[in-house]
């Protein structure tokens, strides 16, 4: 940050909070249309709760995989039953340890914040997820955008 050398005590405003909210999302490579589930923290149950919202939008006929990184709740045990039982049109494809930069879901979450979020105040964790609900619904019908970007080149 640059500061003219008249100012003595810049004054940054921020809101004082730690407040989060865990965010799953996915686009189809085929369409760009984007997926996504908002809820309070990330582990397995929510993780589960959002692959069985993906499978309700998986085309008739079409085997879905998903592009993971090797967070822990992407291989809990509790998936296991949901993992058996769609097998045939569902495959987690996990990424080499540290290299979340390869997630194509990345790219979508550095283009939200630039849309959504950067360089805005927001005083409430209300105000913020309004901003970024407003953004994820533009891209609620397929989108070539989304596509382009997560498309693996």
């Amino acid at each position: 940050m640059w500061v003219p050398p008249e100012v003595k005590d810049p004054v940054l405003v921020h809101a004082p909070t730690r407040k989060s909210v865990a965010c799953f999302g996915a686009v189809s490579l085929a369409s760009g249309k984007f997926v996504r589930a908002m809820c309070g923290k990330f582990d397995a149950l929510t993780f589960e709760t959002f692959l069985k919202k993906l499978l309700r939008h998986r085309s008739r006929g079409k085997r879905m995989v998903i592009v993971l990184d090797n967070a822990k709740y992407h291989h809990a045990r509790l998936l296991a039953p949901l993992l058996r039982k769609y097998r045939r049109v569902l495959t987690l494809l996990f990424l080499p340890p540290y290299s979340p930069q390869l997630a194509p879901i990345e790219r979508v979450w550095k283009l939200a914040r630039r849309t959504a979020t950067h360089n805005r105040f927001f005083a409430t964790l209300d105000e913020l997820l309004a901003a970024v609900e407003i953004c994820f619904d533009r891209w609620r019908k397929a989108n070539p955008v989304l596509r382009r970007l997560c498309g693996i080149i």
